[in-house]
């Protein structure tokens, strides 16, 4: 989820021509940072980088949140360089930063999934997310409704969330699948939000900070369906 800084011209005071090329850009955009996340990962999860950083984050009760504060603080950078009025090149240096940010977030998981569960469970979520994606895209365009207001309450979920991982890490308890159906829920709100800042309030020319936004919030969608379904489907493989 991103909140846009608004200034010129927005998309809905844009003329048609300028406002379809503005959303086109904004999703070719995101369906290259996607494909880029995929090869990324398919490589980092079959690399030894993933064994080790396996073996790191067991280590300690604590490995995890370290990883958690540092990308934190590479998301607030790339949202930044890629927000901000600088030249596209480093708005691009902040949408890879949080590209290989995520890769590197979600490696653990897509690992325990790869060599652990069924071989239809990052299918399978994938899928799923792709549905429930296309289902919002609907209703984001076919409305025209403008979800900004969405925006406070997302915020302030977010929080609790945080605050809910980082006590679980310090007081060991496991955040089952009533958490992550949550984190589902909330991560839907957040593509609905980012759908219609790109269809209202973004500046026809910040379609590199809304591919990034869109980007961040299908990422977490993707990452709770997938523990979802390696609940409901996983097992190691023979």
């Amino acid at each position: 989820m991103s909140n846009p800084h608004i200034q010129n011209i927005s998309v809905a005071e844009a003329d048609p021509r300028s406002r379809a090329a503005f959303i086109r850009r904004t999703f070719v955009h995101l369906g290259i940072s996607i494909l880029l996340f995929g090869l990324l990962e398919a490589y980092l999860v079959n690399s030894p980088v993933s064994a080790a950083l396996m073996n790191a984050l067991s280590g300690s009760s604590y490995s995890w949140l370290v990883v958690l504060v540092l990308f934190m603080g590479v998301s607030w950078l790339a949202n930044w360089l890629a927000r901000s009025d600088f030249p596209q090149e480093i708005q691009y240096v902040g949408l890879g930063l949080f590209i290989v940010a995520e890769a590197f977030v979600f490696l653990p998981l897509l690992y325990m999934a790869a060599h652990y569960s069924s071989p239809l469970v990052i299918p399978v979520a994938g899928a799923l997310t792709g549905v429930f994606v296309a289902a919002l895209i609907a209703v984001a365009f076919i409305t025209r409704k403008d979800f900004s207001f969405l925006g406070t309450g997302l915020t302030i979920f977010s929080f609790v969330a945080l605050g809910v991982i980082v006590a679980s890490i310090f007081l060991g308890f496991q955040l089952g699948i009533w958490f992550a159906a949550l984190m589902v829920l909330f991560a839907g709100g957040c593509v609905l939000y980012d759908l219609s800042n790109i269809i209202h309030h973004y500046r026809t020319d910040q379609h590199v900070a809304a591919s990034l936004a869109l980007f961040a919030s299908i990422a977490i969608l993707f990452y709770y369906i997938l523990r979802i379904v390696m609940s409901l489907m996983g097992g190691r493989r023979d």
